[in-house]
């Protein structure tokens, strides 16, 4: 488990049933720390997104619930909390896809992650200036229309929208997907240096598992709902399993496309 500051929010044990009958979390266990950036890694259907919207309890709208364990933040079971209830405590999701309002302008989408703030228009304002400055780009295009910006623009947008609701802790699923590699290194980037200046803990589920252990402090690996695998991200890099099957190389070096059921027959930590 991360030892870097105490537990910002815990996840035990808990087991996550879609329609009454499918099982997709098991047993899943890990924690985010004050002021951390933990990554879930794992193929598409490993259970990340699943485990993103435990968190934030919005399964109920796709007729899934936690049906055992227990999730708690700042100390405080959380699991029955509304999702409106949880962003007021400080705890958001920025969704796969980005899913701006496509007919607002930018700055009205930005001002949409307001919404349940009740400190007055003066600290909203400074806000939306924080979160120009550390998205300059969208400043330039606070006025277009968010459904005619490029995908990169509209993940700023969407993780400034977030930012506007003052977060102590964003849940950020698959920030890389269909971006080009400058721009989700760029993304990175700001996810580092609202860490660092803002004190903003993260949550991420990534498939990109390359840039995400390489700006994550810890890591944990799904495979078919379970964590099969966790530590220092500094450490998996140096996996020699995580190598080989999740950044592609091994002893040997990249391996071919050919060769990966042959690697999944070996995964060690599945025997």
């Amino acid at each position: 488990m991360p030892e870097f500051g105490g537990a910002l929010l815990s996840v035990n044990n808990i087991e996550v049933i879609y329609d009454h009958v499918i099982l997709v979390l098991r047993g899943v266990s890990f924690e985010v720390p004050e002021g951390g950036v933990v990554t879930l890694l794992g193929a598409n259907g490993a259970g990340k997104t699943t485990t993103l919207k435990a968190v934030s309890n919005l399964l109920r709208s796709e007729r899934g619930e936690v049906t055992k364990g227990s999730i708690e933040y700042q100390g405080g079971r959380i699991d029955r909390l509304s999702a409106d209830d949880l962003v007021k405590r400080g705890v958001i999701q920025v969704m796969e896809g980005r899913h701006c309002f496509e007919h607002l302008t930018v700055e009205e989408n930005l001002m949409t992650g307001a919404y349940t703030r009740v400190d007055g228009r003066g600290n909203i304002g400074e806000d939306l200036d924080l979160v120009y400055s550390y998205f300059p780009r969208i400043k330039e295009r606070r006025e277009a229309q968010a459904g005619y910006i490029s995908g990169g623009e509209q993940q700023m947008t969407a993780i400034g929208r977030a930012l506007m609701a003052r977060p102590k802790l964003i849940l950020l699923d698959e920030p890389s997907m269909g971006l080009a590699p400058q721009l989700v290194e760029e993304i990175f980037e700001i996810v580092k240096r609202l860490n660092e200046n803002e004190g903003v803990s993260f949550l991420l589920a990534e498939q990109n598992a390359n840039i995400a252990l390489r700006y994550s402090k810890y890591g944990y690996i799904l495979e078919n709902g379970r964590v099969v695998l966790d530590g220092e991200a500094s450490s998996l890099r140096e996996n020699e399993d995580v190598k080989e099957f999740y950044l592609g190389l091994s002893a040997s070096g990249r391996k071919s496309y050919r060769d990966v059921k042959h690697y999944r027959r070996r995964k060690r930590w599945l025997a």
